[in-house]
C-alpha cells in the first residue's frame, strides 16, 4: 500500500539502482562489469529462491562508488552512506561493504557471500572472453578460467585468492561456480557485450 512507510518502500527497483550507478559511474567498463556480476549474482538469487530484486540491486551498486573513491580503504567505505540517503536497504549497504575484506564486515548471509563469490570472478571472465578470438563469453569454458589463473600476469588486478575463497564460502566446487557463473554471463551475453564478432 502506497503512502505508509514501511519496509516495501524502503525498497528500490532495479532501474533506480541502474540509475544510482549511472550517476556516479561514467566507465563503460565499470558499467558493464556491475552488468556481469549482476549476471551471476541474480542466477545464483533464481537457484536459491532468494530476491532477485534486491541480490540485482546489490550487484549493481557494489562499486558504484569506486570513480570517486578510487583507493582502498575509501571504496565502498565512503560510497555507503551516499547509498544510505538514496533509500538502498540496509541488507544490500551490509553486503556491499562486506565484499570488500578490508571493511572488516564478515559475510554471513547468502547475498553477502554470494556477492563476494561472483565479484572477481566475472571480471575474470570478461577479461578472458576478451582474448578469444572472437571476444566471446562462448568461447570461455571452465579449464580456459582453471589455465588463466594460473597465468600471473594475466589479468594482473583480479585476485585469484578471492575467486578461490568466493568458491569456498559458497559452499561450492571451484569448477562448478565458476561454469554457473559462464553460463550466468553467456545468457546476458548481448548486454555485457560478449556476444562476440561475427
Amino acid at each position: 500500500m502506497r503512502g505508509i512507510p514501511g519496509i516495501m518502500d524502503s525498497m528500490l527497483n532495479r532501474d533506480q539502482a541502474w540509475d544510482i550507478l549511472c550517476e556516479f559511474t561514467k566507465s563503460e567498463g565499470l558499467r558493464k562489469h556491475a552488468l556481469a556480476v549482476e549476471a551471476c549474482v541474480t542466477a545464483y538469487a533464481r537457484k536459491l529462491g532468494e530476491d532477485e530484486n534486491k541480490w540485482s540491486e546489490a550487484a549493481l551498486l557494489h562499486d558504484f562508488d569506486w570513480e570517486i573513491h578510487p583507493r582502498l580503504p575509501d571504496h565502498p567505505v565512503k560510497g555507503e552512506p551516499i547509498l544510505a540517503e538514496r533509500g538502498v536497504d540496509e541488507e544490500i549497504r551490509r553486503a556491499i561493504l562486506s565484499h570488500a575484506n578490508h571493511t572488516g564486515v564478515p559475510r554471513v548471509t547468502p547475498l553477502e557471500k554470494t556477492l563476494f563469490a561472483c565479484d572477481e570472478l566475472a571480471g575474470f571472465i570478461t577479461a578472458i572472453s576478451y582474448v578469444k578470438p572472437r571476444r566471446s563469453v562462448f568461447e570461455v569454458d571452465v579449464a580456459s578460467v582453471k589455465k588463466k589463473m594460473k597465468d600471473k600476469a594475466f589479468a594482473r588486478s583480479v585476485s585469484r585468492q578471492e575467486i578461490l575463497d568466493g568458491a569456498q564460502e559458497l559452499g561450492a566446487p571451484l569448477e562448478e561456480h565458476i561454469e554457473f557463473c559462464i553460463k550466468a554471463m553467456q545468457a546476458k551475453a548481448g548486454e555485457l557485450g560478449l556476444k562476440g564478432i561475427e
